[in-house]
């Protein structure tokens, strides 16, 4: 594998990259294109909210947008494809840009950079800007009170949580279901860029590790049947996830998403209304399975022992937001021993920046570290 100035060439990225504008990369054998996508995603229900923010329905944003591939620019049609699924909250693709392009240069395979329900540019832009969104977080602290981890970042995102925690899990359904739609087109050869029966795998980061392993559990229409994951920072049972963070979400908002799910949403009348699912939905199913490690424990743990090769990852020592104890209650012992590397970076990291081009870290130590970690994933995805 080749060795990258990370801190030079993430530089580099965020210059060139505008969002809908195609480039060559120079000195490089990659271009970055766009493809428009339109989501038919319906919510399985719509219930009264305040409306601090949006209403979900009048964001149009999030029903049609496009996304990057970094792609060969010689290419004419692919036999394979790395999708990358980003965190949660984020507003951009800057920090994923040198990751993008390096899985790209070194598997010889596109990725495409496909964003979450509600989030990137599925997103109105003033949801990440600090003028438009200081009114709302000075209404949120006379309601909660001065809150450490509020601020202008993750103010949105806590506001629509707060109001209504299902959004959590319309959001990652209507992923599910785009990401479905998407491969389903690719595997038919009706993607430009992509051969008929184009293999497809996953790099997925954070909260798009959970999506990932969702997408797998469910298997929509067999299309992930020998799909590969390579999970970063991720890969936790939802109840160990620590989501305070002023880059995610405040405090208010992650105790009472956590309430929701691990106690409201499994209960005898919650899935009692949703019986029907609970019998035949598939996604529906494989999400509840990673809620809580005591809840169809043997399903889930079953289904990465039968991954097998197909799954390896990295975790950080340092890492509170997906700590490498929700891996293994996830998970369990074995497989997250034997798939996964704990690596711990010589320099202050976060779960959120874990590569941090603030000028506060050597940038030799930067570039190892970089080079270390995706150098295990392009060889694993390869």
């Amino acid at each position: 594998m080749n060795f990258i100035n990370f801190v030079q060439r993430q530089k580099e990225l965020h210059q060139l990259f505008c969002l809908g504008k195609e480039v060559t990369i120079q000195e490089s054998s990659l271009a970055i294109r766009f493809f428009q996508f339109e989501s038919g995603y319906h919510s399985m229900e719509e219930t009264e909210r305040p409306n601090f923010v949006d209403d979900d329905n009048s964001i149009i944003e999030n029903r049609s947008f496009s996304y990057p591939v970094f792609v060969d620019k010689r290419c004419k049609k692919a036999n394979s494809v790395i999708i990358l699924l980003h965190g949660l909250n984020e507003r951009n693709w800057n920090k994923y840009l040198c990751w993008a392009e390096y899985l790209a240069t070194q598997t010889k395979k596109p990725v495409i950079l496909f964003p979450i329900a509600y989030h990137i540019n599925r997103s109105p832009f003033k949801w990440g800007d600090p003028r438009s969104m200081s009114l709302l977080v000075k209404r949120r602290q006379q309601r909660v009170g001065e809150i450490h981890s509020l601020c202008f970042a993750n103010v949105a995102l806590s506001e629509r949580l707060s109001e209504d925690p299902t959004r959590f899990y319309n959001s990652g359904r209507q992923t599910v279901q785009d990401l479905t739609d998407l491969v389903r087109q690719i595997k038919q050869g009706k993607h430009p860029l992509f051969a008929r029966d184009a293999s497809v795998d996953f790099f997925a980061y954070s909260i798009g590790a959970f999506l990932s392993e969702i997408t797998l559990m469910s298997n929509p229409e067999g299309l992930f049947d020998q799909s590969k994951l390579f999970v970063f920072c991720g890969g936790s049972i939802f109840k160990e996830m620590f989501g305070e963070s002023r880059c995610i979400m405040d405090k208010p908002a992650y105790e009472r998403l956590l309430q929701f799910y691990c106690k409201d949403w499994l209960s005898k009348e919650h899935m009692d209304h949703y019986e029907e699912l609970e019998k035949t939905d598939q996604t529906f199913k494989a999400f509840n399975a990673m809620i809580v490690p005591e809840i169809d424990r043997e399903k889930r743990e079953g289904f990465f022992s039968n991954l097998g090769n197909r799954l390896s990852g990295i975790l950080l020592k340092k890492d509170i937001v997906m700590p490498y104890e929700g891996v293994e209650a996830c998970m369990g012992h074995d497989m997250t021993t034997r798939h996964f590397a704990l690596m711990d970076f010589p320099y202050d990291y976060t779960h959120e920046a874990p590569f941090p081009t603030n000028g506060r870290v050597d940038s030799n130590l930067l570039n190892a570290s970089f080079n270390e970690t995706f150098s295990k994933a392009a060889l694993f995805l390869s």
